[in-house]
């Protein structure tokens, strides 16, 4: 009798489960998730001297409670857990994420239910941000290991001469299963006051990237470069070109935008401002070496309106002052890496 009918024997309700396991698909250990989410605006309860997050308090404008903080923190913790994990196997091992207050909400955010019993860590500095808002790294400290990192100043000025208090560009030096990288999570000027108004902005932050690369580039051949973030500039915009233009990166994200899908959603119309760019390093496919797998927006139904008009974009926070008690006002981009055994 062969092993299926001997197991058949024990019983069908037995026999389905133990099928389940037995003879699912194979996943592939051997990809890596990189990952990048802009969280909308994940601030604690407290007001803070000298920023201006007063809104999010209990009393403020928008009644950030204790419940409802730890709600989105929730929902963000669930979100990332599910990210690549169909095909990796795995929870993502570098998660780059913007809009987070300090370290206090990266602390709370890695305990919650859905990612506390991963080995996460995070990497985080205070940017000159007058709202307070940051960008960091979160990493599982199984598969990726601290070398060194800074926060890159993005100095930049209004028309009116005065210097725009915005976010720092975060660099993290590391090692992904041995391999070294060299990470750059970016949350680039927004384009409040005009697309066009504001393009200078996020083309200074380009050359800044740029610039940085040539002091990498002087002690390190041949560095393999990840550069995500959300950039407030999709991906044909002239501050892309100008890093693409360096013939350092490959771009696995450009085809993912269409007129029905992207990262955001402003009056009807997709963007895909969340990108992540990798250097043409992770082309190759040498043995303890990373090569591109594939590239994905992470834009399950769980993270969309479900009704109204506004059905299939993604489950805000807020809109405007109204509590919608959502995500995000973005999707997570990321892309898998395979591991070269």
């Amino acid at each position: 009798m062969n092993t299926e009918k001997q197991l058949k024997n024990i019983g069908i309700g037995t026999w389905s489960k133990l099928k389940s396991v037995l003879f699912k698909k194979k996943l592939n250990t051997s990809l890596f998730t990189i990952a990048f989410y802009n969280l909308e605006n994940l601030f604690d309860t407290l007001n803070h001297p000298n920023k201006l997050d007063r809104n999010y308090t209990p009393n403020g404008l928008l009644k950030w409670t204790p419940e409802r903080y730890n709600s989105k923190l929730n929902k963000l913790g669930t979100t990332i857990a599910k990210i690549g994990v169909k095909t990796a196997g795995k929870l993502p091992t570098l998660i780059g994420v913007s809009e987070v207050e300090n370290k206090t909400v990266l602390r709370d955010l890695i305990q919650v239910n859905a990612l506390k019993n991963e080995e996460y860590a995070y990497l985080h500095y205070d940017s000159p941000d007058e709202r307070g808002i940051d960008t960091a790294l979160i990493y599982d400290k199984r598969f990726f290991e601290i070398i060194a990192s800074e926060p890159i100043p993005l100095l930049v000025y209004n028309l009116d001469e005065q210097q725009d208090m915005t976010r720092d560009i975060l660099y993290v030096h590391g090692k992904l299963n041995g391999e070294e990288v060299h990470v750059f999570v970016n949350h680039w000027p927004s384009r409040r006051d005009g697309g066009d108004e504001t393009e200078y902005k996020r083309l200074k932050a380009a050359e800044t990237i740029i610039e940085f690369m040539k002091i990498v580039e002087e002690k390190y051949q041949h560095p393999n470069y990840i550069v995500m973030g959300d950039f407030n500039d999709g991906p044909k915009a002239e501050s892309i070109k100008k890093l693409l233009q360096t013939d350092k990166f490959f771009h696995p994200m450009e085809k993912l935008l269409t007129s029905k899908r992207g990262s955001a959603n402003y009056k009807f119309s997709w963007s895909l401002f969340d990108q992540i760019m990798i250097s043409h390093s992770f082309l190759n496919y040498q043995k303890k070496t990373h090569s591109y797998n594939s590239a994905n927006i992470f834009d399950a139904e769980f993270l969309r309106e479900f009704k109204g008009k506004y059905k299939g974009n993604p489950f805000r926070t807020y809109v405007g002052s109204r509590y919608m008690g959502g995500y995000s006002d973005h999707f997570p981009v990321y892309i898998q890496l395979k591991y070269n055994k």
